[in-house]
């Protein structure tokens, strides 16, 4: 996350194509993911969006096959030469298979105690690891990569207990950077970040898949925030996509109004050229008054 040179190096990936189709999802005998599609592209970054309980969460985690659906197709390709490889199905990988292409940052992952930084971000690497030997010839190359793309180098050896929240959530998006996937998905990483470490997370992200061909799909609460750093916005309702596509073709004022149940007016900021929304509540019309007194 630094501007320093030797610090923007990012693992060697490739994306993956991730095509997911029919995604139902049931909680006690109840759906709350309805027939739901999802494609990450190589190269490019996919917001998830909604309010509260409207599914992007449990969408997203089942596509990375923590949660079980109901009924789904999932299906994964690295591109090649011309044309894409033939698809294979992401739910017959085994689970080291699957973690050698896609990896997840959950949202509340535990503080972990008696380890350092540098461990915890090892932990990305079991995927290239045996049941029967630590081998790995190119962990301790993905391990520095990660900690320095994260800011984390300095903290290496420190106690991961010793952290603060916001550091703790950049040690577990490091463990995923080590992880060295084709398919990266975040479920909301910016909770606890302060507007710096928010910032940089999502220049990160544009990075990983604008020089890395990497497939980002990321689930955000901030609205302006998913139009800064996505090529697709995929919004939902109730367990429904309501739209899919370009950031300007989704975040209209009138879907967001409908989605959200509140007024939310959508206009193009004059500086970034970026589309920037406003929630109106029943006070948005109050003004300050300049006292006239002396």
């Amino acid at each position: 996350m630094s501007s320093g040179e030797e610090t923007t190096e990012v693992p060697r990936t490739r994306g993956h194509l991730l095509t997911a189709r029919d995604v139902t999802v049931a909680y006690d005998g109840t759906d709350v993911v309805h027939q739901a599609a999802l494609t990450l592209r190589p190269g490019q970054v996919t917001a998830l969006v909604g309010p509260n309980g409207s599914g992007k969460s449990t969408l997203l985690r089942t596509v990375a096959r923590l949660q079980r659906p109901r009924t789904a197709t999932l299906t994964l390709a690295e591109p090649g030469e011309g044309a894409d490889a033939e698809a294979v199905d992401g739910l017959a990988l085994t689970a080291r298979e699957f973690a050698r292409r896609v990896a997840l940052l959950t949202q509340g992952r535990p503080t972990p105690g008696g380890l350092t930084v540098r461990d915890v971000v090892e932990f990305g690497r079991y995927p290239y690891r045996s049941r029967w030997t630590r081998a790995d010839a190119g962990g301790a190359d993905a391990v520095r990569r990660a900690l320095a793309l994260t800011d984390l180098t300095e903290l290496a050896e420190r106690g991961a207990e010793h952290l603060s929240g916001g550091q703790l959530q950049r040690v577990w998006l490091a463990s995923c950077l080590a992880q060295d996937t084709g398919v990266l998905l975040l479920d909301e990483p910016t909770t606890y970040l302060d507007l710096r470490y928010q910032v940089e997370l999502l220049d990160l992200m544009r990075d990983l898949a604008d020089d890395h061909g990497i497939a980002v799909g990321v689930v955000l609460h901030d609205l302006d925030q998913a139009a800064a750093v996505a090529d697709r916005i995929t919004l939902l309702r109730a367990g429904r996509i309501i739209a899919d596509g370009a950031p300007e073709d989704v975040l209209t004022a009138e879907r967001l109004t409908a989605t959200y149940g509140i007024r939310i007016d959508v206009d193009t900021d004059p500086l970034t050229g970026r589309l920037r929304t406003r929630a109106l509540g029943r006070h948005h019309a109050r003004t300050g008054r300049l006292s006239t007194t002396s």
